[in-house]
């Protein structure tokens, strides 16, 4: 008798477990966080068509049409800030080519402002021979380091 009764007891139980509608309970996942704001991006403008004689800071007339379009494109933007950057190869001392990367970003701030681009938003830079884009062991890597880059900020 004891056996028939626990063998019904369980017969119930499991008849009432299969027919119970028990909801199951989700633990539902807090939202994830929103995406970090995307970093403020400089842009940067390389004016590939201008490069100096070696030693030299002057703006040769070929390479005039090339900063004509940087006039051009800053005219449209007013009032954005650009740092010209002046480098040069390796060859010469560390310090001479700091002061001769200055005095060509400081050749193409004197044209930009002839043009009418307002001073007060040109600032120059010189990294002198530390960041070169060729290499310094060939005559067109040294060529092609001997350059002027914008980097225009809002």
């Amino acid at each position: 008798m004891q056996k028939k009764l626990l063998f019904l007891c369980l017969v119930l139980c499991v008849a009432a477990f299969t027919a119970c509608e028990c909801k199951q309970v989700v633990k539902e996942e807090p939202p994830p966080p929103p995406p970090a704001p995307a970093p403020v991006v400089e842009e940067k403008i390389v004016l590939n068509g201008i490069r100096f004689d070696f030693d030299k800071s002057v703006i040769k007339p070929e390479f005039v049409p090339v900063l004509d379009e940087a006039v051009a494109a800053l005219q449209k933007h007013p009032g954005k800030k650009v740092a010209i950057q002046g480098y040069t190869d390796s060859i010469g001392s560390e310090a001479y080519n700091e002061k001769l990367g200055m005095r060509r970003s400081e050749s193409v701030k004197d044209y930009l402002v002839e043009k009418s681009i307002a001073a007060d938003t040109l600032t120059t830079e010189s990294f002198g021979e530390t960041m070169p884009v060729a290499d310094n062991n060939t005559k067109e890597g040294r060529a092609m380091n001997r350059r002027v880059e914008f980097k225009v900020a809002e």
